[in-house]
């Protein structure tokens, strides 16, 4: 096909992940030529917060154009930054092994942090689960790339920064790591850990070249997890996170759910079990709406059912 152009970011954590999607393809189809694509997108504005250029997508829009518009064959995203649903004419095309799915530490252990700590992060769904466990914890936004959001608390700038342990794992930086949050505790993102590769949905060559590095259980879980987040829905503003785990001598997964208030007095959690992922999230998105009152969370806008108040404390 000649040379294949994937486009990416140009975060180093982008081009790392970019650069092991090349590695696996060349290792399975020894010919291919690959060139990596940087595109800027809006989320690389960090003078602004992710709430006010848009939240959702502001990573990945630019990358898919690039694809739509001829520029490059496929995109690599990190999968946790993707929309929960694709534009149309896209397909998932392969997602890789996955890797540590969990959220972690640097500066501190969730242990020994004393009362009262300054935790940086700019997720709304790490800081209503840490609030929950800890409501003497206060927070602060934090944008850019990886080394410096870790430099903040190595510095002594904040007690901790919340990090994705697939992210220290890829850049190398294990040592740097803290503190490993308990997946259950800290329900991760949709998608976090794994990476993304889209192409188009009528690009059948490129669709053939990526499913050499596509790993099916991988891709299941995260199907099952995006299935999770299209059925919280696009009106949903509050915190939400899905998490899926293998089930032992079966075919079957386990999907993790939660929705909560941003000040963590409410965190909603449930799991679900089946075979086909597609099902199985939007099972688990039904039941935490409905069958345990999370659309009534205060900042779920729908206006067919009930809206909570402020909660009360804790």
């Amino acid at each position: 096909m000649g040379t294949l152009k994937l486009a990416t970011r140009g975060s180093p954590l982008a081009l790392r992940q970019t650069e092991l999607v090349a590695d696996a393809l060349r290792a399975r189809n020894r010919s291919v030529e690959i060139e990596i694509v940087v595109i800027r997108t809006r989320g690389d504005d960090v003078s602004l917060s992710l709430d006010q250029i848009g939240g959702t997508g502001v990573f990945v829009t630019e990358v898919e154009r690039a694809v739509a518009e001829g520029r490059a064959h496929a995109a690599v995203h990190s999968a946790k930054d993707m929309t929960s649903v694709m534009e149309d004419g896209f397909t998932l095309a392969a997602v890789p092994p996955r890797a540590d799915a969990r959220d972690g530490l640097v500066g501190c252990t969730f242990a020994d942090l004393p009362p009262g700590s300054l935790i940086a992060t700019g997720s709304a769904r790490r800081r209503s689960q840490l609030a929950s466990l800890r409501p003497d914890l206060s927070f602060t936004d934090v944008r850019g790339n990886m080394e410096r959001r870790v430099s903040l608390a190595e510095e002594g700038s904040v007690t901790a920064v919340v990090v994705a342990v697939a992210a220290m794992e890829r850049l190398g930086w294990m040592a740097r790591l803290t503190d490993v949050l308990n997946p259950i505790d800290m329900l991760p993102q949709a998608g976090q850990g794994a990476i993304a590769v889209q192409c188009r949905t009528d690009d059948v060559e490129t669709r053939q070249l990526l499913s050499t590095i596509d790993d099916e259980l991988s891709h299941r879980t995260l199907r099952a997890e995006r299935a999770a987040l299209a059925g919280l829905g696009g009106s949903c503003t509050v915190p939400v996170g899905a998490w899926a785990e293998p089930v032992a001598g079966s075919s079957h997964l386990r999907l993790h759910g939660l929705i909560a208030s941003g000040d963590g007095r409410i965190v909603i959690r449930m799991s679900r079990t089946g075979e086909n992922p597609e099902m199985l999230g939007a099972e688990l998105a039904s039941v935490l709406l409905q069958d345990a009152g999370g659309a009534a969370i205060d900042g779920f806008d729908d206006p067919a059912l009930p809206r909570a108040g402020a909660p009360g404390p804790a």
